[in-house]
């Protein structure tokens, strides 16, 4: 089995904060391999020791104090415990790195962020590259992105910006040793200073092509941002203030992004790196023409945009209507002809 303790490079950040731009980056460099989000770390993080799934096929709470009682009695204890979960891990990370020859395998998994305390303490010589961005910026793309910039339903399913600035503001109070805080905003804008201090916590030398991802695709079928990052080769500054414009003079907008920020912690916006007096800053230089420009544009219709516009018009009340009353129905006579 392949020890894996100091070849893995994770890249941590909230969902729309620019994780797979930076993933495309570093998949350039010859001594790192990646994939679309595997999302190995999370399952595991659930198994009962740490925390447990609210809903599963098996009572959690019976679950989470057996495998307590049953670890408490092991030799060495909770390190027993993570040492099985490495052998799986390592094994599927390290079976996927061995034939590339490479150094690292990264894993870009937004999700991770909210298990960090599990995943510092499994690998705690992994390299972790922290990626944040303005929380609006997160949270207008979120919306735009996943529900047809429906900002209430966006908010309703997923508080992204409170579930993600209080985890990743802890993991920056104590963070591993190797370790790089980067601003989505700073990286777009100099890329080459950032990349390069990126490489270096990683101990990895720095080259030119980082920079121009457009040439070169991520191996394999996974998650992340189908169409965003695919419409340049290397970074752009164009995104960085784009929530302010499809914001400046929304009262609406406005009041939401208000109360969302209104029970995070001080301390966690500034290590975040969004002060809470410079929050609404960027509005003061979005002027009312280019706000009424970027609030009025037409609504696009690729592929992937009809596909979610789909799934939020059938998702509205599924489970009153008669949609959700016959999928129910089709599912429960699937269950009864697929058990074994």
């Amino acid at each position: 089995m392949p020890d894996m303790s100091d070849r893995l490079f994770f890249v941590i950040g909230a969902p729309r904060s620019g994780t797979t731009l930076l993933m495309r980056m570093l998949n350039m460099h010859p001594d790192i391999y990646t994939r679309p989000e595997p999302h190995l770390m999370t399952p595991l993080a659930h198994l009962g020791y740490y925390a447990y799934p609210e809903k599963a096929a098996f009572d959690p709470f019976q679950s989470h104090q057996g495998v307590r009682n049953f670890v408490a009695d092991l030799p060495n204890g909770e390190e027993d415990y993570l040492d099985a979960l490495r052998a799986y891990s390592d094994t599927l990370y390290g079976r996927m790195l061995e034939p590339t020859g490479r150094r690292y395998f990264l894993d870009k998994t937004p999700a991770y962020a909210l298990v960090l305390p599990f995943l510092k303490k499994l690998y705690p010589n992994a390299v972790f590259v922290v990626l944040t961005r303005h929380p609006f910026a997160i949270f207008s793309s979120y919306a735009k992105s996943f529900f047809d910039d429906d900002w209430p339903a966006a908010e309703a399913f997923n508080p992204v910006v409170q579930r993600y600035v209080p985890a990743i503001a802890e993991f920056l109070a104590d963070p591993p040793e190797r370790f790089h805080h980067v601003q989505y905003e700073d990286l777009v804008a100099d890329p080459e200073k950032h990349l390069r201090a990126i490489c270096a916590a990683a101990d990895i030398p720095y080259t030119d092509d980082l920079i121009e991802y457009g040439d070169k695709e991520v191996e394999g079928e996974g998650l992340g941002d189908p169409i965003g990052v695919s419409k340049h080769k290397r970074p752009t500054t164009a995104s960085v203030h784009k929530w302010a414009r499809n914001v400046a003079g929304n009262d609406e907008r406005i009041a939401q992004l208000t109360a969302m920020v209104q029970r995070l912690d001080d301390a966690d916006l500034e290590r975040f790196g969004t002060p809470r007096d410079a929050l609404f800053t960027p509005l003061e230089d979005v002027s009312a023409e280019a706000a009424h420009k970027a609030q009025s544009q037409a609504k696009k219709w690729d592929r992937y945009a009809v596909e979610r516009r789909a799934l939020l018009v059938l998702r509205r009340n599924i489970h009153d209507n008669a949609l959700g009353r016959t999928l129910k129905k089709v599912r429960f006579y699937c269950d009864v002809l697929l058990r074994e």
